[in-house]
């Protein structure tokens, strides 16, 4: 059975492209002109990947993450025209996945879209559980609990937070944990750890302003604290 995406872009010609280029790639495409028609769609449909546009009228990309992430864990893919970091930095910070920015090629956006899908879809040894202290994290179920109590993370978040839990103690470099979430599509872009690694601090550290679990190793990356 087909991947659905949900592209969500106002520019009327690019969704035309972007729906013809994925169908013929294979995938199920529905489309969306505005954060608001997308979020009616998003509910009714259960995409397995969303494509979304930042700037738009009616409801921007913005405002649909902030609606829509805290409901379902859905992989996005956020579309940017901008060439500095904010809107990236922000759209990571808001649950996306990744980023392509505007002008891309389809070809680049459809590897990007199985990568995703791949992290979001890979199942790992079902008795692989590991744990620190009060967190729990299963990769067979794609779970994390703090205190007994289910964390919703996105799919990067995961992949990253399994790659420190796996070795405490073990400094990671930026580049090595960007290349665990985001494989071999790795434009350089090291800052996006830095958000995910603030957004897993604070949703899984007691104080993430005193981190117990993640530590950072300045000038070098990050560590999960050895003695939890």
């Amino acid at each position: 059975m087909p991947k659905t995406l949900l592209i969500v872009d106002d520019e009327e010609r690019l969704r035309a492209l972007l729906r013809d280029y994925m169908e013929h790639e294979g995938f199920r495409v529905l489309l969306a002109a505005d954060g608001r028609e997308a979020l009616r769609i998003a509910r009714q449909e259960k995409p397995d990947l969303i494509i979304l546009d930042l700037m738009m009228p009616e409801m921007d990309g913005w405002e649909f993450m902030r609606r829509y992430t805290p409901e379902a864990r859905t992989p996005i893919i956020i579309l940017t025209a901008r060439l500095d970091d904010t809107d990236k930095v922000l759209g990571l910070e808001l649950g996306a996945d990744d980023y392509v920015t505007k002008p891309f090629s389809p070809r680049v956006l459809a590897a990007r879209v199985r990568a995703v899908l791949r992290r979001a879809g890979a199942q790992p040894p079902p008795a692989e559980v590991l744990r620190a202290a009060d967190i729990v994290l299963d990769r067979a179920a794609h779970q994390v609990t703090v205190g007994g109590q289910p964390v919703s993370l996105t799919p990067s978040e995961f992949d990253l937070l399994a790659a420190l839990m796996a070795a405490p103690g073990r400094v990671f470099t930026r580049l090595e944990l960007l290349e665990r979430v985001q494989g071999t599509l790795y434009e350089g872009y090291e800052r996006t750890i830095d958000v995910h690694i603030r957004n897993l601090r604070s949703k899984i550290e007691p104080n993430p302003k005193k981190p117990r679990y993640i530590e950072t190793v300045y000038g070098v990356g990050y560590r999960f604290a050895a003695e939890s």
